[in-house]
């Protein structure tokens, strides 16, 4: 009796910590811009489904044979978080999505309500209408 006491304490210890991280994380979206050298078309759009594969929050990718933008919502406690993983994302999937060695060349980061609001008066970033990775 006394194991399964501690354990339910354990639980309810790193619950509590989990529902306190989520009721303070927030919905952040995110556009990365990576440009480099060209780079053949069909295994940039291959490494990008790659990456939409294995980051599955990806809502949309436009790509180039020189440049790609990627669009995506975040879960994060604030910017800085948001902003932290954003920038690791395509060094950390470099190598198992294939991807160009591209550099990262932009980063916006902004609040859910901010990006409904900038879509709502018609000057934010286009809704993602087509999901999925497209040319430019």
């Amino acid at each position: 009796m006394v194991s399964v006491d501690t354990e339910q304490r354990a639980e309810s210890r790193t619950g509590g910590a989990d529902a306190e991280r989520r009721e303070h994380a927030r919905l952040w979206h995110i556009t990365l811009s990576v440009a480099g050298e060209e780079a053949p078309l069909k295994e940039v759009r291959r490494a990008l489904e790659q990456l939409a594969y294995d980051h599955p929050f990806l809502l949309n990718s436009r790509y180039a044979n020189d440049h790609a933008e990627i669009r995506y919502w975040e879960e994060a406690r604030d910017l800085h978080d948001a902003a932290a993983v954003a920038l690791r994302l395509w060094g950390e999937h470099r190598t198992s999505a294939k991807l160009p060695p591209w550099e990262i060349v932009g980063l916006e980061v902004i609040g859910r309500e901010t990006y409904q609001q900038r879509v709502a008066e018609g000057y934010g970033p286009p809704p993602a209408a087509s999901m999925g990775v497209h040319p430019f």
